[in-house]
């Protein structure tokens, strides 16, 4: 047994000086505080093992004393190291750092204030007994106190942190059952001796795991992160198709493999494309490009890549136990980077597909339509001119003259058609540029209204306030209005009131007639190419194409033009026009 003692030691020797290289090269590659206290930990640990095996069993001379207490220092040492460590994510109470650092300097002097330490077998004095019992309750009380913090922030943590956080937290419990078992092992128990011997071992392979696992132990610790992982980038490579898709498959596996409590994925403009678990104050924050605040016990990890960007939620032990989740999520946000960019190269392709075939049923449409409304007007100006031409000696001047008075009026009306159809077609290739200037909106109206009105002038009340005035398209302007007065004229009753005023950043005008109002049975499709009803078809000359071009006008102005009943009778139509800046061409 006495063997199996000894070779538990020399390996116990050997982990410990090698969790302190580690623990140093984890420092300079890190070089932050967490590292820092980490590594001085092991160290010196490292340093206990190896001096301890230099010192004699009986020292004697000063060289051999100092040695010892210099020992017995580092253990003081360690477990202050420790709980620094363990603080350093989340900061005990002053009170607390307080009264820790001061328990820690006054063992120290009584370290080496000490008269000597007893030799191996010799019958302890009081003040060693109370010296020792002094370190034991120091020692106990700071490795519990790291033992406990590790081992519930790791509850909240993925598969490798958490697993890390449990195996310092075992080490640390165990090392200090090593430790008191050791102080009070009697002489010549071995059965102590090789339990002592087997805890030590044990807490330097729980501080190796936990400090630095090999591959294969956290392959095997992230197996279920991993899956969901592998699922996510699958989906995101191949599924995916809009940006909100794209950053939703990944959004959950992103949160789950850092341990986060909530993750957002921001696209290259950084504008927010999907979260979870986010407030909506966070989320306002977010969209007015603000940092976010970072509550108690937070820490927020964001991560840059181009074309995309991820912000996660996350323990403050996740960037030190999670380098690893980290590196992935690294991964990840490049990947996304990547699916929005693919995402975004496809609409762009898919809208000018769109586009493409919007020009085509544009150009098909007006070729139709085209056909289809010239036939009658060329049709009957063909028959009045044959007829002027064969017949035209046998008609007399009466006859002559209602044939040229007919063929005038289609002629007429073949400009006019003409006309239009070019006005829808500029519209819907959207080749209208919208020329804004301020513009005296009641001489304006009371000028176009008089236009649209022509004899009949008298019958038009305008109703606008004095000096009001806004930036619009005056062309645009006229246009509508002289439609709406001619309209109300041609299916209404006189009088026609325009009127006009200020709503915020819009100019309302109202174009109203006291007749008997739109036909319930066209009032869904007023504004359609063509759309005429009831004796309106039969009575009224018209192509009922004017309210499709007014309407298709105000809103190339970003504005609209709607339809309500008036009261008690008649047809109102209101004429929303923003004031546009005076820069815009």
């Amino acid at each position: 047994m006495h063997g199996l003692i000894v070779a538990f030691g020399i390996l116990t020797s050997v982990a410990f000086v090698t969790l302190a290289i580690v623990a140093v090269r984890q420092w300079r590659r890190r070089r932050d505080a967490a590292a820092g206290w980490l590594a001085l930990a092991f160290v010196s640990l490292g340093a206990i093992v190896s001096i301890g095996r230099l010192i004699p069993a009986s020292p004697h001379g000063f060289g051999p004393d100092l040695a010892q207490r210099v020992d017995v220092e580092l253990l003081v040492l360690f477990p202050f190291l420790l709980y620094r460590f363990a603080t350093v994510f989340v900061r005990p109470s002053l009170r607390l750092r307080r009264l820790v650092g001061t328990l820690t300097v006054l063992l120290s002097i009584w370290t080496f204030a000490l008269p000597h330490f007893p030799a191996a077998g010799q019958k302890w004095p009081w003040w060693f007994l109370a010296y020792v019992l002094a370190f034991l309750v120091h020692w106990s009380v700071l490795s519990v106190v790291v033992s406990v913090r590790l081992a519930r922030a790791g509850r909240g943590q993925p598969g490798v942190a958490s697993t890390r956080m449990r195996m310092l937290a075992f080490a640390s419990a165990a090392i200090t059952v090593a430790i008191v078992g050791a102080a009070f092992q009697g002489k010549g128990d071995t059965a102590v001796a090789l339990a002592v011997a087997i805890l030590g071992f044990a807490s330097a392979v729980g501080f190796l795991l936990g400090l630095a696992p090999p591959a294969v132990v956290r392959a095997s610790w992230r197996s279920a992160e991993q899956v969901s992982l592998q699922e996510a980038i699958r989906g995101l490579m191949t599924l995916a198709t809009t940006p909100a898709e794209v950053a939703a498959r990944v959004v959950a596996p992103t949160a789950a493999i850092v341990g986060a409590r909530a993750a957002a994925v921001l696209d290259g403009s950084g504008a927010v494309v999907a979260s979870e678990a986010l407030s909506p104050g966070t989320l306002d924050e977010l969209a007015a490009g603000e940092t976010p605040t970072t509550p108690v016990g937070t820490e927020i990890v964001r991560v840059v890549q181009p074309g995309a960007s991820i912000l996660v939620w996350t323990s403050p032990y996740a960037p030190f136990f999670g380098d690893e989740e980290l590196a992935a999520l690294r991964t990840i946000a490049a990947l996304t980077g990547i699916a929005l960019d693919r995402v975004r190269l496809f609409e762009q392709e898919h809208q000018s597909r769109v586009a493409l075939e919007r020009a085509n049923e544009l150009m098909a449409n007006f070729v139709a339509l085209a056909a289809h409304e010239l036939r009658t007007p060329v049709t009957t100006i063909n028959g009045f001119v044959q007829t002027l031409n064969h017949l035209g000696d046998r008609l007399d001047a009466t006859q002559q003259g209602e044939l040229r008075v007919a063929l005038e009026q289609q002629t007429d009306r073949m400009a006019s058609l003409v006309e239009q159809l070019l006005d829808l077609s500029r519209l819907d290739a959207d080749a209208i540029v919208v020329r804004p200037q301020r513009v005296d909106l009641r001489e304006r109206l009371e000028e176009v209204a008089g236009l649209a009105a022509g004899a009949r002038r008298a019958e038009v009340v305008v109703e606008v306030p004095p000096d009001l005035d806004a930036v619009v398209d005056p062309a645009i302007l006229d246009h509508i209005v002289i439609n709406l007065v001619t309209n109300a004229f041609r299916y209404g009753q006189s009088p026609v009131r325009v009127s006009a005023l200020r709503n915020e950043n819009a100019v309302q005008i109202l174009v109203e007639d006291v007749g008997p109002g739109v036909a319930a049975e066209i009032e869904n499709t007023l504004f359609d190419r063509f759309t005429r009803a009831g004796v309106s078809r039969d009575r009224v000359a018209g192509t009922g194409l004017g309210l499709a071009i007014a309407r298709a006008y105000a809103r190339a102005h970003r504005g609209d033009l709607r339809y309500e009943r008036a009261h008690p009778s008649g047809a109102r139509f209101v004429v929303e026009l923003p004031a546009l800046s005076q820069e815009i061409p």
